[in-house]
């Protein structure tokens, strides 16, 4: 503010609410982050409150400008065509009951895109076979029917008896390698793991496959309501961010691929 000043040749008491506004548009047009003109506004506020208190200046010209909006992050995701490549793959997954226990958590986050708490929340019997669909229970208990790849069902099948070799005492569906139910950290851990071997990205949660299968379903044409039902969303507005990120998928699309971009 102080470097403002000087170059266009005012003083603080002369700045107004108009000489504000100028200078925080100067500041988008210079490339500053919203939320960092936001922090300048608020600042000034402060300073211009300060000032009338003590009486130096008769209101404070910040009081009406709002601050902007700040942009909505985008859902994280992975590369869809890479992601399904690493699961096709059988040199990364460990021999025995554990490579076969981390590729279904990968296939199954990605095929449903259910949430962690609901993926550990799956016990065997919300599995149907026949039906090829499972029965999850999300937030404020509300069921919903997922339906199931071909892959999906075959690869449940296979683990199904080896969970069930192990005698467990309970029926969870996803178990560690000692038949206990299996918790948060070791499925954070196999997604983490297996991830890293496909993005670069600082986040590598269970709930980037839930984006990536949200926006997956979306650029392959799935309507957003039908989404919507999939994710169990309260309403459509949650669901409707993927649509930014189909867009700005295809804006980078266009802008690699097309000669005049």
């Amino acid at each position: 503010m102080e470097n403002h000043l000087k170059q266009t040749g005012e003083s603080m008491d002369s700045v107004d609410h108009f000489y504000l506004r100028n200078y925080f548009a100067e500041m988008l047009e210079s490339g500053a982050h919203p939320n960092t003109v936001n922090r300048s506004l608020s600042a000034l506020r402060t300073y211009f409150n300060f000032l009338r208190r003590e009486k130096l200046i008769p209101t404070n010209p910040a009081t009406d400008i709002k601050a902007l909006k700040k942009p909505r992050k985008l859902p994280v995701v992975v590369d869809a065509g890479s992601l399904s490549d690493l699961l096709d793959r059988d040199d990364v997954f460990p021999p025995g009951f554990t490579g076969m226990r981390d590729r279904l958590v990968l296939e199954f986050l990605f095929g449903t895109g259910v949430r962690l708490s609901e993926l550990l929340g799956i016990h065997k019997d919300a599995i149907d076979f026949y039906g090829k669909q499972v029965q999850v229970i999300g937030k404020r208990k509300k069921q919903r029917l997922i339906p199931l790849s071909e892959t999906l069902i075959q690869q449940l099948t296979e683990y199904v008896k080896a969970r069930d070799a192990m005698k467990c005492d309970h029926s969870y569906l996803f178990v560690t390698d000692k038949g206990t139910a299996a918790y948060p950290k070791l499925i954070y851990r196999i997604v983490y793991k297996y991830l890293s071997m496909v993005s670069q990205q600082r986040q590598r949660s269970p709930h980037v496959l839930r984006h990536t299968f949200a926006t997956a379903m979306l650029d392959n044409g799935a309507v957003l309501n039908a989404i919507k039902e999939l994710l169990g969303h309260a309403g459509l507005s949650a669901t409707q961010v993927y649509t930014h990120n189909s867009a700005e998928r295809l804006k980078s699309i266009y802008n690699q691929a097309h000669p005049r971009a």
